[in-house]
């Protein structure tokens, strides 16, 4: 049996939550797992691990704002940022003194790995996509994405390979070297999956992302969806607030879900009312959603390009925030056909640990 350290960043649910997969298939194979997180991160995976070990293990502020000021707030939080992953690097190597590990995954920490326990990255962004006004930093992004990835033995990208199946688009090229040589395409990796049940829900609001966008959003959504005609459940992505559900007439309002009750109204669903953050992404490709309204957290390039990408491919209309008209943009949905067909978690994380973890661990 192989002792795994897992630690997933902190900036909203979609780094824990597609971790969940990973977790599960290195159980299965009989691998103690040790999870290090902290904030909203640790709490969904104590609820769906509960016999796991934990360390409680800080990363590193939001730099997200409430408007259109992501990247110069981004830029203008490095100093900071790097000073916390140097931080988070000390901290990685007093955890590994304590406990002898055999392999570290890291979901987008970029402080932790080790020049002495083999360290895997998951990351379905290889390259950034800026707005033209900031177009030096991302060139400047890409020697120092070679830089960190140096730092790791492998890097896991939860996403196919390019071409036309490829969900992140342009973020997921490797633009270098060192990305070429380390770069495994997992395809997607999702903790939800596909159940026989009957579509009697019309809509399903899932509400995430990191603070304060994320309220914000809550308050938007929550004045509009009356306006809709038929029932709805609104996940409000907030698993420390109470659980008990909330009733607003044909309307369902509930803080937090489990896996399993979440896979169970993703599937009732006959339409998603979603952020375009990755990992929700990945849980449409996994069930195969045919609608979908995408709301794009203002100012975060990368929810935005993405957004931009699936209307263009065809895939799923989206709208900003601010300029939501639910009533016409839920129409707009129908004239989109959602993603084509693809491998789903299950075949992906077989063939992840047959090919690439299994080599570092039996």
């Amino acid at each position: 049996m192989a002792h795994v350290l897992v630690s997933p960043l902190n900036w909203g649910l979609g780094h824990a939550t597609r971790d969940i997969p990973v977790i599960r298939t290195l159980r299965e194979h009989g691998h103690d797992v040790t999870i290090a997180a902290c904030g909203n991160a640790l709490s969904v995976l104590i609820q769906e691990f509960p016999d796991a070990r934990y360390i409680e293990y800080p990363d590193y502020p939001v730099p997200f704002s409430s408007g259109h000021l992501f990247v110069p707030k981004f830029c203008a939080a490095m100093p900071f940022m790097l000073k916390a992953v140097v931080r988070e690097h000390a901290t990685l190597g007093s955890i590994l003194k304590k406990d002898r590990y055999d392999l570290v995954i890291s979901d987008n920490r970029l402080g932790v790995f080790s020049s002495e326990v083999p360290s895997i990255f998951i990351s379905h962004q290889l390259h950034y996509h800026l707005p033209l006004l900031y177009w030096p930093a991302e060139l400047l992004a890409i020697p120092v994405n070679r830089y960190l990835h140096e730092r790791y033995d492998r890097i896991i990208v939860p996403d196919n390979p390019p071409g036309p199946l490829s969900l992140a688009g342009k973020l997921s090229r490797p633009q270098t070297d060192v990305a070429r040589e380390r770069v495994f395409f997992s395809g997607i990796l999702s903790g939800t999956r596909q159940i026989a049940c009957a579509q009697d829900l019309d809509y399903l609001v899932v509400i995430s992302g990191p603070e304060p966008q994320r309220t914000l959003l809550e308050k938007i959504l929550l004045a509009k969806v009356g306006d809709l005609d038929g029932s709805g459940v609104a996940l409000l992505g907030s698993p420390k607030r109470p659980k008990a559900a909330t009733r607003r007439g044909d309307w369902t309002c509930v803080s937090y879900v489990s896996t399993e009750e979440k896979t169970e109204l993703m599937n009732r669903a006959r339409c998603m009312i979603c952020r375009s953050g990755y990992t929700t992404l990945m849980e449409l490709a996994e069930l195969g959603k045919d609608r979908a309204l995408l709301i794009p957290t203002p100012g975060q390039t990368e929810q935005e390009y993405l957004s931009w990408y699936y209307k263009q491919m065809g895939w799923y209309h989206s709208q900003d925030q601010d300029r939501l008209d639910l009533v016409d943009d839920i129409e707009e949905t129908r004239k989109f056909h959602g993603f084509p067909g693809m491998p789903k978690t299950m075949e992906n994380t077989k063939r992840l640990y047959d090919e690439l973890l299994a080599g570092y661990l039996e």
